[in-house]
């Protein structure tokens, strides 16, 4: 077995990024690279005809599972946007069983995820996977830890990612883990990326720019919290707005947005206090109370809690990325 051979699993309706955008990674860490300790990519399948991805274009396997019975160093399954709601691939989880955990690493890019729970490979196992598929993946297996709001998470030899791009960043990770921080730098430098994402998928929350119906209980909240961001909320105060009753209306925020009351409210804040730390100078402790925090303090354990980040190191990458463009 070659030093690092990285098996990467595709099939019907994949993610075209989750295959290209760490390939890319491994390829220009290639570059930086002695011939002898160098990643060899292998791209399998259930078969070798034309894989259709989710943009419409065709992918081919260098192997099939059956000529690809052997140890890897490295095996990761790319996600598809139907993925998560398809039927287990009898083939695919077989053969994960049988080869993936006997490599160094395995794990999977955004919802390859659920393809490794289908395998039995995730129990007991922290996870994460594109945002808007955590809450199913932690549905259908209530055994694994599902970390709803990291870029990419290793729990042992597991490795997973966020979704699409965020198979970049764990790519990097890994190229990190390997031949050290500079070289990993060096790849993200020639794919024009950052080199280590700050904060969570937090920061690509869709909350304070969400569509929603306002003459439903739900989307008179969400139009009352949007426009009073600052101001204290109670769930009795937003049930009156909603016109249900408390019980009601965390059991309707749960269903239609996978979210507590109390969850979507500090998502809001947060996304506001994000967009002040980028485009103001507003000292911290005017954000936190435009924002609706309680103080500064408040505010950057929400930060700390959601994102991994404190409030000014997000400042600070935000502008540091900037002036590097």
């Amino acid at each position: 077995m070659a030093k690092k051979n990285v098996a990467l699993i595709i099939h019907e309706g994949v993610q075209a990024l989750d295959v290209a955008g760490p390939l890319d990674v491994f390829a220009e860490a290639n570059d930086l690279l002695p011939v002898n300790d160098r990643y060899a990519c292998i791209v399998i399948a259930s078969h070798r005809k034309p894989i259709r991805a989710s943009n419409g274009m065709t992918l081919g396997a260098h192997l099939t599972f059956a000529e690809a019975a052997r140890r890897f160093h490295t095996v990761l399954v790319a996600g598809g946007p139907t993925l998560p709601n398809a039927h287990k691939n009898e083939r695919l989880s077989q053969w994960l069983h049988d080869w993936a955990l006997l490599s160094v690493r395995y794990g999977s890019i955004c919802t390859g995820a659920f393809a490794l729970g289908r395998a039995g490979m995730l129990d007991g196992k922290c996870v994460t996977t594109h945002w808007q598929s955590a809450a199913q993946l932690a549905a259908e297996f209530p055994e694994a830890r599902v970390e709803h709001d990291r870029i990419y998470l290793r729990d042992g030899a597991l490795v997973t990612s966020a979704g699409v791009t965020a198979g970049i960043d764990l790519a990097l990770e890994l190229v990190s883990e390997d031949h050290g921080a500079s070289i990993a730098l060096a790849c993200a430098k020639r794919l024009l990326v950052v080199a280590q994402r700050q904060g969570g998928q937090s920061q690509f929350s869709p909350l304070l720019h969400a569509r929603f119906n306002p003459a439903t209980p739900i989307g008179k909240v969400q139009a009352y919290v949007l426009e009073h961001v600052s101001e204290p909320f109670s769930v009795e105060k937003l049930a009156n707005i909603a016109g249900t009753s408390p019980r009601t209306l965390a059991r309707l925020f749960v269903k239609e947005l996978a979210l507590t009351p109390h969850n979507y409210i500090e998502g809001v804040r947060i996304d506001q206090a994000r967009n002040l730390l980028e485009a103001t100078d507003h000292a911290l402790k005017a954000v936190a109370f435009a924002c609706g925090f309680a103080g500064p303090e408040q505010m950057r354990a929400a930060f700390h809690r959601r994102m991994g980040i404190s409030p000014q190191r997000y400042r600070e990458s935000f502008r540091q990325e900037n002036a590097t463009r």
